[in-house]
C-alpha cells in the first residue's frame, strides 16, 4: 500500500467521524481529511476527483440508502485501476460473514474494527 496523503471517511455516523479525524490527526497526519456521510455524496466526489493522491478510503458497513458493501461494489469502476486508492472496511461489525463478503470483493483491502486507533494510523503513515 502506498502511504496515503489524503483519507477519505465514509460513515453515516457524525461522532464517529469526528472521533476518526481526531485519531488520524493524532498519529501526526496533517493532510486532507474528507468526510461523507453517505455513499452517494462519496460517490459523487470520487466521480470528480482525479484520484491521483494517495488516499485511504475508511468505508463503514451499515448505513442508510447504500450500504459499505454496495457503494465498493459501485466505486470498482472508479477505483480498479487508481493503485494509489485503498479502500479499507471501518466498522463497529465483528461479524464472520462481513469479513468474509468483504474478502470477496477486489477493492477492499483491508478491514478494521472500530474505533480507528493512533497506533493503526500510525502504522499505515509509516509502512503504507
Amino acid at each position: 500500500m502506498t502511504i496515503p496523503q489524503r483519507f477519505i471517511l465514509v460513515d453515516d455516523n457524525e461522532a464517529d467521524n469526528v472521533y476518526h479525524e481526531i485519531m488520524i490527526r493524532r498519529a501526526g497526519f496533517t493532510g486532507d481529511v474528507l468526510v461523507f456521510e453517505g455513499g452517494a455524496d462519496a460517490l459523487a466526489f470520487l466521480h470528480d476527483d482525479p484520484l491521483h493522491l494517495p488516499t485511504c478510503l475508511f468505508l463503514d458497513i451499515n448505513m442508510p440508502l447504500m450500504d459499505g458493501f454496495e457503494f465498493a461494489q459501485r466505486a470498482t469502476p472508479l477505483l480498479s485501476d487508481k493503485p494509489t486508492v485503498v479502500v479499507m472496511m471501518l466498522t463497529s461489525s465483528d461479524a464472520a460473514h462481513d469479513r468474509e463478503r468483504a474478502s470477496e470483493i477486489p477493492l477492499i483491502q483491508g478491514f478494521v474494527t472500530k474505533p480507528l486507533t493512533v497506533e493503526r494510523v500510525r502504522e499505515m503513515l509509516e509502512t503504507g
